[in-house]
C-alpha cells in the first residue's frame, strides 16, 4: 500500500498543506484562510483559534482533493512562521493575540538592549540581532505595558505550541522555532539564561525543547477527527517555515542558498556549524543538533510592489501582472530611477526599523514603468547585500534556489539573477514550506534518513542564468544605491519623528 506523509504550514496569511507519498511526490495541496479583523493590525495581531480553524480547513481540503484513505497517512508534521508570540494562562487559554513577526511595537525595547552591555553577548549566544520582531523583546513590551497580563502569564508560546498543546496535550517546541525567539542558545540548544534574565521570566514559562524528529501522540481524538485524521497518527514536531522552505527547495548545505520573495523576503543557507557575523548583520538559528539556518530577511519583498498596486488602485484597477508587465517595458537601471524600498522599515542587514522608502532620480520623463522597475530592483539590491555577507562568511555559495510567489514571474526571477550575478533555479513544486513540513513527517518516521537522502526528491523546472551585460549595468547602479543608503540612513530617525 502506498504510504503518505502530511505537511502543514501555519503561514502568516493562511495555512497550507501538502500530501506526499514515500517517494516525495506531491499528491495534493490544500489551503485554509484565517478569519481576521480588518485594520492596520491585521498582519501584526492574529487570533490563535482562527489559525487553528484555518489549519483544520486546509487539512480537510487536501484530503478531499486527493481522496486518499486517511489510514495511509503515516505521519503529520506542523511548520510555522517564526517570531510569533502569545501569552497563555495556567489553563492554556490565550491572554493576548499572537503578535506576529510583522509586529513592531517592541522596537523601543530592542533599541534599549542594542545600546546596552548585553547586546553582543545576546547575539553571540542566541544568533538573534537585537530587533523588535523577536519574542524576547515582545515579552519585555508586555511586562512594561501590561504588567497584569505579564503576571498572569503561565507561559509565552508560539501559535505552533498552542496548536500542539491542543492536539497532543503538552507544551513542546522544536529547536528551529525556539531559535527564532531570541530566548534559545543556538550553541547549546537550551533556553538561554541571559535572555531569561532580561525578559524577567523562567524556563518553566517556556515550552519543553525537542529535536524536530520527535514524535508526539494525539491526545485529542476529537480534534484529529475534525481534520479527518486517524486518532493514532504520529505528529512529528518538525521545524519553522524558513527551515522547511530550504528543505523543500532541496537547499540543504552551505553551497546552496535559497532566495525567497513573498510578502517579505529572505536569503539563507543551511550550515553544518553556527555562523555568526561580527556586526550581527545576519541571524543564525539552529535547526537540529547538526544543522543551522543562517541568513537574513527583508521586510519589503512583494509588499513593496503591493504598496504601488494599492496606491494606483485608488485611481483605477491594476493587477500585479500588469505592474510586472509595465516594469518590463523599462530598461535595466530603470532609466536612472533608484528606489530604497523601505516601505515597512528594515531587517537585515542593518536592522533599522526607522528606515523609510525613497525614490531618487525621478524626472518628468519617467512614468509607471520606471517606478515599478525601480521598486523591483531595490528589493533585489536588498537581497544582493545579504548574498555578499553570506558569501563572505561561508565562501561557498554555488547555487541559488528560488521560492515564494515571485517564482510565478520569469521576468522577476531573471531580474534577481541579473542583480545577483548568480544562476537561480526554480523548483518544480512551488510550495516549498509545506513540502519541507511533509519531509519532516517522513524523516520522523524514518530515523536513519538524512537530508541528503531526500534532497533528490526536489526537481527543478528551470534555471535562469544572469545576463553578463545586464549584471555589469546593475553593478554600477548598486554602487550608487549603497551610497544613497549611507547618505540617507542618518536622517531616517529624524523623518520618523516629523
Amino acid at each position: 500500500m502506498t504510504q503518505h506523509y502530511l505537511g502543514i504550514d501555519l503561514g502568516t496569511g493562511s495555512c497550507k498543506t501538502s500530501l506526499i507519498n514515500q517517494n516525495g511526490q506531491i499528491i495534493g495541496i490544500g489551503s485554509g484562510k484565517y478569519a481576521s479583523s480588518s485594520g492596520a493590525n491585521q498582519w501584526k495581531e492574529q487570533q490563535p483559534d482562527a489559525i487553528l480553524n484555518g489549519m483544520i480547513e486546509a487539512v480537510r481540503q487536501v484530503l478531499t482533493n486527493t481522496n486518499i484513505p486517511p489510514s495511509t497517512i503515516r505521519a503529520v508534521s506542523i511548520g510555522s512562521a517564526l517570531h510569533g508570540i502569545m501569552a497563555v494562562d495556567s489553563d492554556g487559554s490565550p491572554l493576548t493575540p499572537v503578535y506576529t513577526w510583522a509586529d513592531d511595537r517592541a522596537a523601543p525595547q530592542a533599541a534599549t538592549i542594542k545600546q546596552s552591555q548585553w547586546a553582543d553577548d545576546l547575539y553571540q549566544q542566541t544568533g538573534c540581532p537585537p530587533h523588535g520582531m523577536y519574542p524576547l523583546y515582545k515579552i519585555i513590551w508586555i511586562k512594561e505595558n501590561h504588567p497584569d497580563i505579564f503576571n498572569q502569564a503561565a507561559k509565552f508560546i508560539s501559535v505552533k505550541e498552542y496548536i500542539l498543546a491542543k492536539l497532543c496535550g503538552e507544551f513542546i517546541i522544536d529547536y528551529s522555532v525556539a531559535s527564532g525567539t531570541g530566548l534559545l542558545n543556538t550553541h547549546t540548544h537550551q533556553w538561554n539564561p541571559l535572555s531569561l534574565e532580561i525578559a524577567g521570566i523562567t524556563s518553566t514559562q517556556l515550552s519543553t525543547l525537542a529535536d524536530p524528529r520527535t514524535a508526539l501522540a494525539v491526545t485529542n481524538p476529537a480534534l484529529a477527527k475534525e481534520m479527518d485524521l486517524p486518532a493514532d497518527i504520529p505528529v512529528i514536531l518538525g521545524a519553522s517555515d524558513a527551515a522547511n522552505s530550504n528543505l523543500g527547495a532541496g537547499a540543504i548545505n552551505e553551497r546552496q542558498a535559497t532566495c525567497m520573495i513573498g510578502t517579505s523576503g529572505a536569503y539563507r543557507i543551511i550550515s553544518s556549524r553556527p555562523l555568526l557575523h561580527p556586526d550581527a548583520s545576519l541571524w543564525c538559528y539552529c535547526v537540529d543538533e547538526t544543522h543551522w539556518l543562517v541568513g537574513g530577511a527583508i521586510n519589503n519583498g512583494g509588499l513593496a510592489i503591493t504598496w504601488l498596486k494599492d496606491t494606483l488602485n485608488e485611481l483605477a484597477p491594476i493587477t500585479f501582472e500588469e505592474l510586472l508587465a509595465a516594469a518590463a517595458q523599462s530598461l535595466p537601471g530603470a532609466d536612472g530611477v533608484i528606489c530604497l524600498p523601505f516601505f515597512a522599515g528594515e531587517r537585515s542587514p542593518n536592522w533599522n526599523l526607522d528606515a523609510r522608502a525613497a525614490f531618487f532620480g525621478l524626472s518628468i520623463e519617467h512614468s509607471l514603468p520606471q517606478v515599478a522597475r525601480a521598486i523591483l530592483e531595490g528589493v533585489a539590491f536588498r537581497l544582493r547585500s545579504l548574498d555578499e555577507i553570506l558569501f563572505d562568511m561561508s565562501d561557498s555559495i554555488e547555487e541559488v534556489r528560488a521560492s515564494g510567489g515571485f517564482t510565478q514571474s520569469e521576468f522577476w526571477v531573471q531580474l534577481i539573477a541579473d542583480v545577483l550575478g548568480r544562476p537561480i533555479s526554480v523548483p518544480a513544486e512551488g510550495e516549498t514550506s509545506t513540502l519541507g513540513a511533509a519531509m519532516w513527517a517522513y524523516l520522523g518516521e524514518n530515523s536513519s534518513t538524512s537530508f541528503e537522502n531526500i534532497s533528490p526528491w526536489v526537481s527543478l523546472s528551470k534555471t535562469f542564468a544572469p545576463n553578463p551585460t545586464t549584471h555589469e549595468k546593475y553593478n554600477e547602479v548598486y554602487s550608487i544605491y549603497k551610497k544613497l543608503y549611507q547618505s540617507l540612513s542618518i536622517h531616517f530617525h529624524e523623518m520618523r519623528l516629523v
